[in-house]
Protein backbone atom coordinates (compact mmCIF):
# COMPACT_ATOMS: atom_id res chain seq x y z
CA UNK A 1 0.00 0.00 0.00
CA UNK A 2 1.32 3.45 -0.88
CA UNK A 3 1.99 5.87 1.96
CA UNK A 4 -0.78 8.24 0.84
CA UNK A 5 -3.36 5.41 0.74
CA UNK A 6 -2.23 4.15 4.15
CA UNK A 7 -2.69 7.59 5.77
CA UNK A 8 -6.13 7.97 4.16
CA UNK A 9 -7.19 4.54 5.44
CA UNK A 10 -5.88 5.33 8.93
CA UNK A 11 -7.81 8.61 9.02
CA UNK A 12 -10.94 6.83 7.91
CA UNK A 13 -10.61 4.21 10.67
CA UNK A 14 -10.08 6.89 13.32
CA UNK A 15 -13.35 8.51 12.27
CA UNK A 16 -15.41 5.33 12.77
CA UNK A 17 -16.16 5.86 16.50
CA UNK A 18 -17.15 9.48 15.87
CA UNK A 19 -19.45 8.46 13.04
CA UNK A 20 -20.97 5.71 15.18
CA UNK A 21 -21.64 8.18 17.99
CA UNK A 22 -23.18 10.64 15.54
CA UNK A 23 -25.55 7.95 14.28
CA UNK A 24 -26.54 6.72 17.76
CA UNK A 25 -30.27 7.08 18.22
CA UNK A 26 -31.43 9.54 20.87
CA UNK A 27 -34.02 7.93 23.18
CA UNK A 28 -36.53 9.90 25.25
CA UNK A 29 -37.58 9.17 28.85
CA UNK A 30 -40.34 10.92 30.78
CA UNK A 31 -40.24 11.18 34.59
CA UNK A 32 -43.41 12.19 36.46
CA UNK A 33 -43.04 12.79 40.19
CA UNK A 34 -45.83 13.41 42.72
CA UNK A 35 -43.36 15.43 44.73
CA UNK A 36 -42.34 19.09 44.56
CA UNK A 37 -39.03 19.89 42.87
CA UNK A 38 -38.11 21.93 45.96
CA UNK A 39 -38.52 18.92 48.28
CA UNK A 40 -35.09 17.90 49.68
CA UNK A 41 -35.91 14.28 48.76
CA UNK A 42 -36.68 15.04 45.12
CA UNK A 43 -33.26 15.05 43.56
CA UNK A 44 -31.76 12.17 45.54
CA UNK A 45 -34.31 9.94 43.80
CA UNK A 46 -33.86 11.10 40.22
CA UNK A 47 -30.09 11.23 40.77
CA UNK A 48 -30.22 7.54 41.73
CA UNK A 49 -32.21 6.82 38.55
CA UNK A 50 -29.72 8.67 36.39
CA UNK A 51 -26.73 7.01 38.07
CA UNK A 52 -28.33 3.65 37.35
CA UNK A 53 -28.85 4.59 33.71
CA UNK A 54 -25.28 5.81 33.36
CA UNK A 55 -23.98 2.52 34.71
CA UNK A 56 -25.93 0.81 31.92
CA UNK A 57 -24.47 3.05 29.20
CA UNK A 58 -27.09 5.80 28.96
CA UNK A 59 -25.91 9.40 29.10
CA UNK A 60 -28.12 12.46 28.85
CA UNK A 61 -27.34 14.51 25.77
CA UNK A 62 -25.60 11.59 24.05
CA UNK A 63 -28.15 8.81 23.73
CA UNK A 64 -31.03 9.80 26.04
CA UNK A 65 -33.09 12.86 26.78
CA UNK A 66 -34.99 13.01 30.08
CA UNK A 67 -38.10 15.17 30.51
CA UNK A 68 -38.97 15.79 34.17
CA UNK A 69 -42.32 16.92 35.55
CA UNK A 70 -42.73 17.76 39.25
CA UNK A 71 -46.42 17.72 40.11
CA UNK A 72 -46.42 17.47 43.89
CA UNK A 73 -49.47 15.68 45.33
CA UNK A 74 -51.95 17.89 43.41
CA UNK A 75 -54.24 15.59 41.31
CA UNK A 76 -54.90 18.29 38.70
CA UNK A 77 -51.20 18.92 38.11
CA UNK A 78 -50.52 15.19 37.99
CA UNK A 79 -53.19 14.76 35.29
CA UNK A 80 -51.97 17.74 33.28
CA UNK A 81 -48.33 16.65 33.39
CA UNK A 82 -49.28 13.06 32.50
CA UNK A 83 -50.95 14.40 29.35
CA UNK A 84 -47.89 16.54 28.54
CA UNK A 85 -45.47 13.64 28.82
CA UNK A 86 -47.63 11.28 26.79
CA UNK A 87 -47.89 13.94 24.06
CA UNK A 88 -44.08 13.92 23.81
CA UNK A 89 -44.26 10.22 22.84
CA UNK A 90 -41.28 9.10 24.93
CA UNK A 91 -39.80 5.62 24.70
CA UNK A 92 -40.58 5.03 28.40
CA UNK A 93 -42.00 6.87 31.40
CA UNK A 94 -41.00 6.53 35.06
CA UNK A 95 -44.05 6.95 37.32
CA UNK A 96 -43.78 7.80 41.01
CA UNK A 97 -46.73 6.75 43.21
CA UNK A 98 -50.26 5.41 42.59
CA UNK A 99 -51.83 8.77 41.62
CA UNK A 100 -49.23 9.27 38.90
CA UNK A 101 -49.60 5.73 37.61
CA UNK A 102 -53.39 6.07 37.54
CA UNK A 103 -53.14 9.30 35.53
CA UNK A 104 -50.74 7.76 33.03
CA UNK A 105 -52.88 4.66 32.68
CA UNK A 106 -55.77 6.91 31.62
CA UNK A 107 -53.61 8.66 29.03
CA UNK A 108 -51.79 5.75 27.38
CA UNK A 109 -51.99 1.98 27.02
CA UNK A 110 -49.03 1.76 24.65
CA UNK A 111 -46.09 3.81 25.99
CA UNK A 112 -44.06 1.64 28.42
CA UNK A 113 -44.41 2.79 32.04
CA UNK A 114 -42.11 1.76 34.91
CA UNK A 115 -43.48 2.58 38.35
CA UNK A 116 -41.87 3.00 41.75
CA UNK A 117 -43.38 3.44 45.23
CA UNK A 118 -46.67 1.69 44.51
CA UNK A 119 -47.78 -0.69 47.27
CA UNK A 120 -50.26 -2.96 45.49
CA UNK A 121 -50.46 -2.64 41.69
CA UNK A 122 -52.83 -5.62 41.38
CA UNK A 123 -55.63 -4.40 43.67
CA UNK A 124 -55.34 -0.95 42.13
CA UNK A 125 -55.92 -2.47 38.69
CA UNK A 126 -52.58 -1.44 37.19
CA UNK A 127 -51.39 -4.97 36.36
CA UNK A 128 -52.95 -8.42 36.19
CA UNK A 129 -50.23 -10.23 38.17
CA UNK A 130 -46.77 -9.71 39.62
CA UNK A 131 -45.16 -12.42 37.51
CA UNK A 132 -46.86 -11.42 34.24
CA UNK A 133 -47.98 -7.77 34.43
CA UNK A 134 -49.53 -7.66 30.97
CA UNK A 135 -50.15 -4.38 29.17
CA UNK A 136 -47.67 -1.49 29.16
CA UNK A 137 -46.93 -1.25 32.91
CA UNK A 138 -44.31 -2.85 35.15
CA UNK A 139 -42.18 -1.70 38.05
CA UNK A 140 -41.12 -1.90 41.67
CA UNK A 141 -43.49 -2.15 44.62
CA UNK A 142 -42.85 -0.39 47.92
CA UNK A 143 -44.45 -2.89 50.26
CA UNK A 144 -43.77 -6.34 51.67
CA UNK A 145 -46.38 -8.38 53.55
CA UNK A 146 -44.81 -8.23 57.02
CA UNK A 147 -43.99 -4.51 57.00
CA UNK A 148 -47.16 -3.03 58.46
CA UNK A 149 -47.28 -5.47 61.38
CA UNK A 150 -43.72 -4.39 62.19
CA UNK A 151 -44.88 -0.77 62.49
CA UNK A 152 -47.19 -1.86 65.29
CA UNK A 153 -44.44 -3.97 66.83
CA UNK A 154 -42.12 -0.94 66.87
CA UNK A 155 -44.69 1.25 68.62
CA UNK A 156 -45.27 -1.43 71.25
CA UNK A 157 -41.52 -1.88 71.81
CA UNK A 158 -40.99 1.86 72.30
CA UNK A 159 -44.10 2.46 74.42
CA UNK A 160 -45.05 -0.87 76.06
CA UNK A 161 -48.14 0.57 77.77
CA UNK A 162 -49.70 1.69 74.52
CA UNK A 163 -53.31 0.53 74.05
CA UNK A 164 -54.82 2.87 71.42
CA UNK A 165 -53.09 3.50 68.10
CA UNK A 166 -54.20 5.99 65.48
CA UNK A 167 -53.88 5.32 61.75
CA UNK A 168 -53.77 8.17 59.24
CA UNK A 169 -54.73 7.02 55.76
CA UNK A 170 -55.80 8.65 52.51
CA UNK A 171 -59.17 7.33 51.26
CA UNK A 172 -58.29 8.58 47.76
CA UNK A 173 -55.71 5.77 47.57
CA UNK A 174 -57.96 3.16 49.16
CA UNK A 175 -56.42 0.22 47.30
CA UNK A 176 -53.09 0.75 49.07
CA UNK A 177 -54.79 0.97 52.46
CA UNK A 178 -56.83 -2.15 51.72
CA UNK A 179 -53.62 -4.02 50.98
CA UNK A 180 -51.63 -2.72 53.95
CA UNK A 181 -54.25 -2.56 56.73
CA UNK A 182 -55.13 -6.28 57.16
CA UNK A 183 -51.75 -7.14 58.71
CA UNK A 184 -52.08 -4.28 61.20
CA UNK A 185 -55.65 -5.28 62.07
CA UNK A 186 -54.60 -8.91 62.50
CA UNK A 187 -51.67 -8.05 64.78
CA UNK A 188 -53.43 -5.44 66.94
CA UNK A 189 -55.33 -7.86 69.28
CA UNK A 190 -52.15 -9.80 70.12
CA UNK A 191 -50.62 -6.53 71.38
CA UNK A 192 -53.79 -5.52 73.23
CA UNK A 193 -54.22 -2.56 70.91
CA UNK A 194 -57.34 -0.84 69.58
CA UNK A 195 -57.07 1.03 66.29
CA UNK A 196 -58.49 4.49 65.63
CA UNK A 197 -58.74 5.29 61.90
CA UNK A 198 -58.60 8.88 60.62
CA UNK A 199 -58.91 9.68 56.91
CA UNK A 200 -57.13 12.66 55.36
CA UNK A 201 -56.80 13.84 51.76
CA UNK A 202 -55.03 17.17 52.34
CA UNK A 203 -53.42 19.36 54.99
CA UNK A 204 -56.72 20.57 56.43
CA UNK A 205 -57.91 17.00 56.92
CA UNK A 206 -54.56 16.05 58.46
CA UNK A 207 -55.13 18.76 61.07
CA UNK A 208 -58.65 17.42 61.62
CA UNK A 209 -57.28 13.89 62.02
CA UNK A 210 -55.18 15.01 64.95
CA UNK A 211 -58.28 16.50 66.52
CA UNK A 212 -59.85 13.05 66.25
CA UNK A 213 -56.79 11.46 67.81
CA UNK A 214 -56.90 13.84 70.77
CA UNK A 215 -60.60 13.16 71.38
CA UNK A 216 -60.00 9.41 71.13
CA UNK A 217 -57.03 9.59 73.53
CA UNK A 218 -54.63 7.65 71.36
CA UNK A 219 -51.18 6.73 72.68
CA UNK A 220 -49.35 6.81 69.36
CA UNK A 221 -50.00 6.62 65.63
CA UNK A 222 -48.91 5.19 62.28
CA UNK A 223 -48.80 7.18 59.05
CA UNK A 224 -49.76 5.13 56.00
CA UNK A 225 -47.55 5.66 52.94
CA UNK A 226 -49.03 8.34 50.68
CA UNK A 227 -47.74 11.27 48.62
CA UNK A 228 -49.98 13.72 50.51
CA UNK A 229 -48.46 12.70 53.83
CA UNK A 230 -44.94 12.82 52.41
CA UNK A 231 -45.56 16.34 51.12
CA UNK A 232 -46.83 17.48 54.52
CA UNK A 233 -44.45 15.43 56.67
CA UNK A 234 -43.03 18.45 58.48
CA UNK A 235 -46.50 19.45 59.67
CA UNK A 236 -47.35 15.90 60.70
CA UNK A 237 -44.10 15.66 62.68
CA UNK A 238 -44.78 19.04 64.31
CA UNK A 239 -48.29 17.92 65.34
CA UNK A 240 -46.87 14.70 66.78
CA UNK A 241 -44.42 16.75 68.85
CA UNK A 242 -47.07 19.23 69.97
CA UNK A 243 -49.33 16.41 71.20
CA UNK A 244 -46.35 14.37 72.51
CA UNK A 245 -47.31 11.34 70.44
CA UNK A 246 -44.86 8.66 69.31
CA UNK A 247 -45.28 7.77 65.64
CA UNK A 248 -43.99 5.26 63.11
CA UNK A 249 -43.50 6.16 59.45
CA UNK A 250 -42.81 4.21 56.27
CA UNK A 251 -39.84 6.08 54.78
CA UNK A 252 -36.56 7.20 56.32
CA UNK A 253 -37.04 10.81 55.25
CA UNK A 254 -39.72 11.13 57.94
CA UNK A 255 -37.20 10.19 60.64
CA UNK A 256 -34.48 12.43 59.20
CA UNK A 257 -37.05 15.27 59.17
CA UNK A 258 -37.68 14.80 62.90
CA UNK A 259 -40.08 11.85 63.10
CA UNK A 260 -39.51 9.30 65.86
CA UNK A 261 -38.94 6.11 63.88
CA UNK A 262 -39.31 4.81 60.33
CA UNK A 263 -39.26 1.33 58.87
CA UNK A 264 -39.65 0.55 55.21
CA UNK A 265 -37.93 0.15 51.86
CA UNK A 266 -35.00 2.28 50.79
CA UNK A 267 -36.80 4.68 48.43
CA UNK A 268 -33.63 5.84 46.69
CA UNK A 269 -32.65 2.23 45.98
CA UNK A 270 -36.00 1.66 44.23
CA UNK A 271 -35.16 4.42 41.75
CA UNK A 272 -31.69 3.03 41.16
CA UNK A 273 -33.16 -0.40 40.45
CA UNK A 274 -35.80 1.05 38.13
CA UNK A 275 -33.03 2.05 35.72
CA UNK A 276 -32.52 -1.64 34.88
CA UNK A 277 -36.10 -1.96 33.59
CA UNK A 278 -35.91 1.26 31.60
CA UNK A 279 -32.69 -0.05 30.06
CA UNK A 280 -34.32 -3.36 29.12
CA UNK A 281 -37.33 -1.58 27.59
CA UNK A 282 -35.09 0.75 25.56
CA UNK A 283 -33.33 -2.36 24.28
CA UNK A 284 -36.58 -3.90 23.06
CA UNK A 285 -38.17 -5.83 25.92
CA UNK A 286 -41.86 -5.35 26.71
CA UNK A 287 -43.22 -4.27 30.12
CA UNK A 288 -45.73 -7.13 29.94
CA UNK A 289 -42.83 -9.60 30.13
CA UNK A 290 -40.95 -7.92 32.99
CA UNK A 291 -42.18 -9.23 36.38
CA UNK A 292 -43.07 -6.75 39.12
CA UNK A 293 -40.24 -6.64 41.65
CA UNK A 294 -40.71 -6.23 45.40
CA UNK A 295 -38.38 -4.30 47.72
CA UNK A 296 -35.20 -6.05 48.81
CA UNK A 297 -33.58 -3.43 51.05
CA UNK A 298 -35.31 -2.14 54.21
CA UNK A 299 -34.23 0.56 56.65
CA UNK A 300 -34.96 1.04 60.35
CA UNK A 301 -34.15 4.63 61.34
CA UNK A 302 -34.53 5.93 64.90
CA UNK A 303 -34.39 9.60 65.87
CA UNK A 304 -32.99 9.67 69.42
CA UNK A 305 -33.35 13.44 69.63
CA UNK A 306 -37.10 13.11 69.09
CA UNK A 307 -37.29 10.20 71.54
CA UNK A 308 -35.65 12.31 74.25
CA UNK A 309 -38.01 15.22 73.55
CA UNK A 310 -40.94 12.82 74.05
CA UNK A 311 -39.40 11.39 77.22
CA UNK A 312 -39.03 7.93 75.66
CA UNK A 313 -36.31 5.38 76.33
CA UNK A 314 -35.50 3.38 73.21
CA UNK A 315 -34.69 -0.26 74.10
CA UNK A 316 -31.01 -1.11 73.48
CA UNK A 317 -32.08 -4.17 71.45
CA UNK A 318 -34.00 -1.90 69.10
CA UNK A 319 -31.08 0.53 68.77
CA UNK A 320 -28.84 -2.42 67.91
CA UNK A 321 -31.19 -3.37 65.03
CA UNK A 322 -31.31 0.16 63.59
CA UNK A 323 -29.66 0.94 60.28
CA UNK A 324 -29.32 4.58 61.34
CA UNK A 325 -29.61 6.34 64.69
CA UNK A 326 -30.03 10.12 64.60
CA UNK A 327 -28.69 11.85 67.70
Amino acid sequence: MRRREFIAALGSAAAWPIAARAQERMRRIGVLMAIAESDPEAHSRVDALYQGLQTLGWTEGRNIRIDYRWAGPDPDRIGAFAAELVALAPDAILAHSPPVLAALQQKTRTIPVVFVQVADPITAGFVVSLAHPGGNITGFTSFEDTMSAKWLELLKAITPRITRVGIIRNPATASASAYIMPAIEAAAPSYGIQLVIADARDLAEIEHAFGTFVRESIDGFIVMPDVVFSAHRERIIALAAAHRLPAVYNYSYFATSGGLVSYGPDAVELYRRSASYIDRILKGEKPADLPIQQPTKFELVINLKTAKALGLEIPPTLLARADEVIE
